[in-house]
This record gives C-alpha cells, structure tokens and sequence, in this order.
C-alpha cells in the first residue's frame, strides 16, 4: 500500500526499468531537470490497481528549466543523445523556460512551477536524481489525489473557464479511466 513520498520513492526505486530511464536522463546533467507526469503517475496507478505488466506511456517526459537556451532545436538534440543510449523509449524533452509561449501562460519560474500548473493533481508529478544520485520526487500538489485514485484539477486550472474546459477535454480524451477502472474522475462545475 502507498501511503507517502517514502512509499512512492521505494516504488520507483525498486523498478528497474524506470531507475534505468532516471539515471539515462541525469546523463544530460540538465539544469533544474525532472522526468514527469504519467511516467510517475501511470507507475502509482499500475501497481494500486494490481497490474502486474506496466502500462504503456506514449513518451516519458524529461523536462528542465534553462533561460539562457530556449531553442527547441537543442531540445531535439537532448532527445537524440537519449534515444542513442536507449533507442526503445519515447523521449520528449521540453525546455519549461519557452513552455509558457506553447501554452500561453505567464512565464514559468522553475520546472517545479511548471509541474504545479499541470492540469491534473495525479499528473503534477516528477522524479529525478539529485546530487549524490538519491530519488527525489516533486509533487507541487501533494501526492494524496495520486495514492487515493482520485483525479482532480490541481488549482491552477479551475480559475478560469477556458484553463477548467482544458481539463475536461483531456479527461475524455486521455480515457484513464478505461485503464484504471478504480480511479474516480472529478469534474468541474461551471456555475
């Protein structure tokens, strides 16, 4: 049962595959960099749900924060140099200092910043290895929604009605609940 950060943490740590991806992506020794959203999430939920196979992610996304190159051609090259050591995993590095332009957002402050305005709460995640190679793992919202099988809108997409019609379309699009049937979905009311 996962109760905590700890719990979590242990989880990671004791799959293989997902220890491997980490220390692939701390190889670029990126500034402010973290391996996020459903490569977190998608592990918390398999094994809540008693999956014994991992459910396929359609890229692990590594993220960092760095001002002085938002170039999204470098950002192409990071994903190179990771396929070139293990070409079987979809790589998506995305620099969150130009992000905010995409998204059409007030500028990110740090990849943590970025992380919290994710839409949902179980999917404001992220995992990385910190100096001296421990797991760390980021949860700007709180990781109970992920642990509880609960999936809400973190606070950032409720205030306004075009960030919360965000949120509802990526429910139906995304279709989680069609994997993991035990999650309850929480909707936005419009007032």
């Amino acid at each position: 049962m996962l109760k905590n950060k700890k719990d979590v943490i242990k989880l990671i740590q004791s799959d293989e595959k997902m220890m491997e991806i980490i220390k692939t992506a701390s190889t670029l020794h990126l500034p402010d960099w973290w391996i996020c959203a459903g490569f977190v999430r998608s592990k918390i939920w398999d094994t809540l749900h008693g999956f014994n196979e991992r459910t396929e992610t359609p890229d692990v996304d590594v993220i960092y924060f760095d001002n002085t190159n938002i170039d999204e051609n470098f950002e192409k090259e990071l994903e190179n140099k990771l396929i070139s050591i293990i070409p079987n995993i979809p790589w998506s590095v995305k620099n969150e200092a130009r992000m905010h332009v995409i998204n059409n957002l007030p500028p990110y402050t740090s990849s943590e910043d970025a992380i919290s305005k994710f839409p949902e709460t179980a999917t404001a995640l992220g995992v990385k290895l910190d100096k001296v190679n421990n797991l760390v793992l980021t949860s700007p919202c709180g990781i109970d929604d992920v642990i509880n099988l609960e999936l809400k809108p973190t606070p950032f997409f409720i205030e306004t009605k075009e960030l919360a019609a965000i949120y509802e379309e990526r429910i139906i699009k995304k279709n989680w609940k069609a994997i993991w049937d035990k999650i309850k979905v929480h909707h936005i009311i419009n007032s």
